[in-house]
């Protein structure tokens, strides 16, 4: 298939960078970005394919990490084994959400807020019990080996998280040739229609929920690997549902290589104002809020349509609309 040999050359290419080179600068770039890349993926699996918006995707996110952290900490197990543990419970929270909004038909900006609160309480009860550290948060032991999960470079690392990313496109590849990929692009398309066919919408976002919590849930468990320290509001913030979805839209919904795209681009971008403006604060974030704003306005499909979609056709499409309004 043709997803497979494009996403076979990609790992190759990846991969292969810390073989070439040394530089501390871009291994930790490609780690960031590959990071990166895997929330948008996730995002993208339930806001892009099932054309559900979720604003509180750090839910699955901090859960993912908290059950990384204790499962080393508490209960003495592996990291190896904590990772998919991991994905596991971050998966089991999507199944409650998902089963808790689409039982009730909760949708549009009614589901996009569930979530939002959803992780808003879990982020209160990581600040008040104390398994989770409570407000302190977890702090994992320097124990640097492969066999601990803490490599002592970034190239370790690199190869984790391009294997995670890997698992994520391969899922991706599957929603756009699979049976269940269809059921789940009909029911983001119109609702209504897919049940007439015989579509059942509640399991098909449902499962839809649980794959992108699961994936989710890897990418806090790697940033707890990495960093070696989470707290509630690293874990539930508002930021890391604001990173996967702005990769997922400014790359291109519903696409195999936009959330990749996307989130490269707006590493670079983030970087470069970073370092040309960071000496005025405020105005690198300045710039990079117009730049993603010119995005959505001139490239609706995100870069993955660059190709298909330029600004003419936005203005033509901005006058077409001021004509069959007036």
């Amino acid at each position: 298939m043709k997803d497979i040999r494009h996403i076979a050359l990609f790992v190759l290419l990846v991969g292969a960078m810390p073989v070439f080179t040394e530089s501390g600068v871009i291994l930790n770039f490609v780690m960031t970005a590959l990071y990166a890349c895997l929330l948008s993926q996730a995002w993208n699996v339930l806001g892009g394919f099932g054309g559900q918006f979720s604003f509180g995707h750090a839910l699955f996110f901090g859960t993912g990490a908290y059950v990384q952290a204790i499962a080393q900490m508490q209960w003495g197990l592996s990291p190896w084994v904590a990772l998919p543990l991991a994905m596991a419970f971050a998966a089991a929270v999507g199944a409650l959400v998902g089963a808790a909004s689409f039982r009730y038909g909760l949708k549009g900006s009614y589901f996009a807020l569930v979530t939002l609160a959803f992780a808003e309480v879990f982020r209160i009860l990581a600040t008040s019990v104390p398994f989770t550290g409570a407000g302190v948060g977890l702090m994992l032991p320097l124990n640097a080996s492969a066999a601990n999960m803490q490599f002592v470079n970034r190239s370790g690392f690199i190869w984790l998280m391009l294997g995670l990313v890997t698992l994520a496109l391969c899922i991706t590849a599957w929603l756009r040739h699979s049976r269940f990929g269809a059921y789940l692009q009909a029911v983001r398309d119109n609702e209504d229609a897919a049940r007439a066919i015989g579509v059942n919408p509640f399991s098909v976002k449902l499962a839809a929920t649980v794959i992108s919590g699961g994936l989710m849930g890897a990418g806090g468990a790697f940033y707890v690997q990495v960093f070696q320290y989470i707290d509630p509001a690293i874990a539930f913030g508002s930021h890391t549902s604001v990173e996967a979805l702005v990769g997922a839209i400014v790359g291109g919904l519903g696409t195999l290589w936009g959330p990749l795209l996307g989130a490269v681009g707006l590493h670079i971008l983030a970087d470069l104002t970073r370092n040309l403006f960071g000496q005025l604060p405020g105005i690198n974030m300045i710039i990079y809020g117009v730049v993603l704003i010119v995005i959505v306005m001139f490239l609706p499909r995100g870069i993955a349509g660059l190709g298909t979609f330029t600004p003419l056709q936005w203005l033509r499409g901005r006058k077409s609309s001021g004509g069959d309004e007036s």
